[in-house]
């Protein structure tokens, strides 16, 4: 049985990363969504299992200091991020092929605990376009419209550190690129 294959997708927020893996996992019934655990509680309409696992500060530090966590991140110093190892490898002995859609840091941070993992990186065709993307959503202030484009600009400048890069223009089209890297990738011996 072969090995599954870890993909990774970053990008910053707007770029169509959930669309697009949504998108992916109704096209291959071989590929699975990990799902990350977080300290936060629930936002309306996000169900434990489906978005994140909402767990306690408690049960999230056993899982780090016991090497539990693929990935882990903590956000303005207050709510806790990470990927579960444990299913994520049990699916790749199966044969299965995981998606992370994680962050740049928790990306870097996977490829040092499990060098073999594919990294993709989703662009905007501009940032003219992204700002209208996040602007489109209607949860923005102007602060925080800032801190997301600030913190965009840092991501893009480290994504020559990937190992590909899909400008997101157009979603079907973003979409049949990144299915397309991840049967070239299944195909290329471990």
């Amino acid at each position: 049985m072969r090995q599954g294959k870890l993909f990774i997708i970053s990008g910053p927020s707007g770029t169509g990363k959930g669309t697009l893996c949504k998108m992916l996992l109704e096209r291959d019934e071989n590929l699975v969504l990990s799902v990350s655990v977080t300290t936060r509680q629930p936002r309306s309409g996000e169900v434990h299992g489906r978005e994140y696992y909402f767990i306690e500060r408690d049960e999230y530090l056993d899982m780090l200091s016991g090497g539990g966590l693929l990935e882990h991140a903590s956000v303005y110093g207050q709510t806790l991020y990470g990927t579960p190892r444990e299913p994520v490898m049990k699916w790749l002995e199966e044969g299965r092929d995981v998606i992370l859609e994680i962050d740049v840091q928790g990306a870097f941070q996977v490829r040092e605990n499990y060098p073999r993992c594919v990294l993709i990186f989703i662009l905007p065709p501009s940032m003219e376009e992204l700002e209208a993307r996040i602007t489109g959503r209607g949860s923005e202030t102007d602060e925080t419209m800032r801190a997301r484009l600030a913190e965009a600009e840092k991501e893009i400048a480290q994504s020559d550190r990937y190992d590909y890069r899909i400008v997101n223009e157009d979603l079907e089209q973003a979409c049949a690129d990144l299915h397309e890297i991840i049967v070239k990738e299944r195909e290329r011996k471990a």
